[in-house]
């Protein structure tokens, strides 16, 4: 029997923060008010001093978790080897930082961790220890444009399953279950100087069941010529190879990981009036998992925001609340 529930990841809401219309204890309370049972963060985004935070801020995170009733779930990191100009960090300077984010996770409460794609597999052996100690989870996320084709993916999954831990695990974005191309997206780039053609091409790819990346996989890692003969604009070289981050897979392509998967981004670019997400079958991917005895969260990941039309409010608390209202009603057939 699966037991799904909701979840909200910060990120959704990072310009009404940035922009200083809402607090963190007011964003907090919107995503509670709106039946939301538990939270996600990045810690770099809306903690200061992230990782190493004051006890105060500490404090005043586990004042808000009572206040709202929501349940601390998952912290987003990020593993930076670049950060001299001179060289990558070594494996132990790597190490050194995770280490860190362990324990932030654990001071607020947090039993899992997301490390951003492309994080390598060598990490996870060393850091065991830490995560037994700390009582925290690691999970790579699986995201379009870097999933099951990549081979520092795969290679994190097969050190994942050689070490068999229930400390190590997946977080699937769900930009890998697209099934049309983003409507903001296509009219937020051909705003920007992009060709309608280009983005028919796209679309018709989804309707013959696969994507962009994965032709362009099949062609060598280079645009196939139909997509390259629909580029007419110089924004087109800029915004063409972007359309790659759009895939297509089938669900069953979990099949064999759900016993690794610890958390779902319901990645989210535009709720539609009608209901449904634009680009997305949340309600079938709902139905899979459920039939599959998924225990965790799907967290609410609005991405619309970045494509905004210039002259055009961002709508950040209506579409995280259309998107939890919808998960909501589908869960409740779903599950009773």
């Amino acid at each position: 029997m699966s037991k799904i529930k909701t979840c909200v990841s910060l990120y959704s809401l990072q310009d009404e923060y940035l922009n200083h219309r809402m607090t963190l204890s007011d964003i907090m309370h919107f995503v509670a008010d709106n039946g939301c049972e538990g939270v996600e963060i990045l810690p770099d985004q809306m903690l200061h001093g992230a990782p190493d935070l004051s006890d105060e801020t500490v404090a005043h995170w586990h004042e808000l978790l009572k206040e709202t009733g929501l349940k601390p779930v998952i912290a987003d990191i990020f593993l930076n080897t670049n950060l001299y100009k001179n060289r990558t960090l070594t494996h132990r300077e790597c190490i050194d930082l995770l280490v860190k984010e362990l324990q932030q996770a654990n001071r607020l409460g947090m039993h899992l961790v997301r490390f951003v794609s492309m994080v390598p597999y060598w990490v996870l052996e060393p850091l065991l220890p830490y995560c037994k100690q700390y009582d925290v989870a690691v999970a790579l996320e699986v995201h379009a444009g870097m999933a099951f084709d990549i081979p520092e993916t795969n290679a994190f999954i097969a050190e994942m399953k050689r070490l068999n831990s229930p400390y190590i695990g997946l977080v699937i974005d769900t930009g890998i279950f697209c099934r049309r191309m983003p409507r903001v997206v296509r009219a937020y780039e051909i705003q920007n100087g992009a060709s309608e053609g280009m983005f028919d091409y796209v679309d018709n790819l989804f309707k013959q069941g696969t994507d962009l990346h994965r032709e362009m996989r099949k062609n060598g890692g280079k645009l196939p010529d139909g997509f390259v003969a629909a580029m007419q604009t110089k924004e087109d070289e800029l915004f063409g190879p972007l359309c790659d981050g759009y895939e297509n897979y089938p669900y069953t392509v979990l099949d064999d990981l759900m016993p690794y998967i610890r958390h779902f981004h319901f990645k989210m670019f535009e709720m539609t009036p009608e209901g449904p997400e634009y680009s997305m079958d949340y309600k079938g991917l709902l139905q899979y998992l459920h039939d599959h005895d998924y225990d965790g969260y799907v967290s609410t990941e609005y991405e619309g925001n970045r494509f905004t039309l210039p002259g055009h409010p961002v709508v950040e608390k209506q579409q995280v609340a259309a998107n939890l209202h919808y998960v909501q009603a589908c869960l409740k057939e779903i599950q009773g």
